[in-house]
């Protein structure tokens, strides 16, 4: 029994110098890893307090240099993401973490999702090529892939259009970056290309001077570039008499309008037989 208590008694007091020893070099080691843990997070804070800095310095300039608003934001949102990946490896490399497997990985990552989101890079580049390049800017009406709006916003990656009926339509910057864009507001100016198709029987120098008439007395066609009218073709059943009015490109819509209108009421005041349209049919 004696020995029992003899062996018991050893026994606490090996677990007492394990523990004591356990605790003395936890206590060593907190000591040597606290002055990188200390300067690590002292680059954490101040590398935070810095970006905040650094963004609005970024952002005064581009304001003052009078960029883009959507390329300022874009550049702005780029910089800061950098900056704060940049400050998470410096962080965890103070800590005395292997940043090579991180950054290893991080490719692997950055690879993979590359290779899964090819669309979305693609939307990604377009959207920085319109916004550096400008084809085109908020307010104008364009032409492209199909469709016609006014642009409301240009996103990183998609431009949004609202058509003459309020419909609004999102398109990939990819695709219109790599497509035809037809800009109708870009030179300020735009002419109409309204044809008239009239019977034979037609005095052309009449109609003419008609059409004239019609578009030198509406206040919304511009005088210089000067309005023409002349004859585009004559086919077996009509000749097509081309009217050709300047307007600036709010008023296009209500000049092409007008004019139809006008013309029509005129030459029917005159005598003019407007021709309908004949369907060609093969025998």
């Amino acid at each position: 029994m004696r020995d029992f208590f003899i062996h018991n008694s050893m026994e606490q007091k090996l677990e007492i110098n394990s523990l004591s020893n356990y605790s003395k070099e936890l206590f060593k080691i907190i000591l040597d890893y606290s002055p990188k843990l200390i300067s690590a997070f002292i680059i954490l804070f101040v590398g935070i307090y810095a970006i905040k800095i650094i963004n609005r310095v970024v952002k005064k300039i581009m304001i003052k240099r009078e960029l883009d608003p959507t390329l300022s934001k874009f550049l702005a949102d780029i910089l800061n993401w950098v900056l704060r990946l940049l400050l998470f490896v410096t962080f965890i490399s103070k800590l005395g973490i292997e940043t090579s497997s991180f950054v290893a990985i991080l490719g692997a990552a950055g690879l993979a999702v590359g290779l899964s989101l090819q669309g979305s890079l693609s939307n990604f580049a377009g959207g920085m090529l319109i916004i550096l390049f400008k084809p085109f800017k908020v307010g104008d009406t364009i032409e492209a892939q199909g469709v016609i709006g006014t642009v409301k916003e240009i996103q990183i990656f998609v431009t949004k259009l609202v058509t003459g009926n309020n419909q609004t339509i999102f398109v990939p910057n990819g695709a219109l970056s790599n497509g035809v864009i037809t800009n109708f507001s870009l030179e300020g100016n735009r002419r109409a290309d309204l044809v008239f198709s009239l019977s034979y029987d037609t005095n052309i120098k009449v109609a003419k001077d008609i059409v004239t008439q019609v578009m030198s007395s509406h206040p919304k066609v511009l005088k210089e570039p000067e309005a023409t009218v002349s004859i585009k073709a004559m086919t077996e059943n009509a000749i097509h008499l081309a009217i050709r009015p300047w307007s600036k490109n709010d008023d296009f819509s209500e000049v092409c309008s007008d004019i139809l209108e006008n013309c029509k009421e005129a030459f029917d005041k005159a005598g003019i037989v407007v021709q309908p349209f004949v369907r060609e049919t093969s025998k």
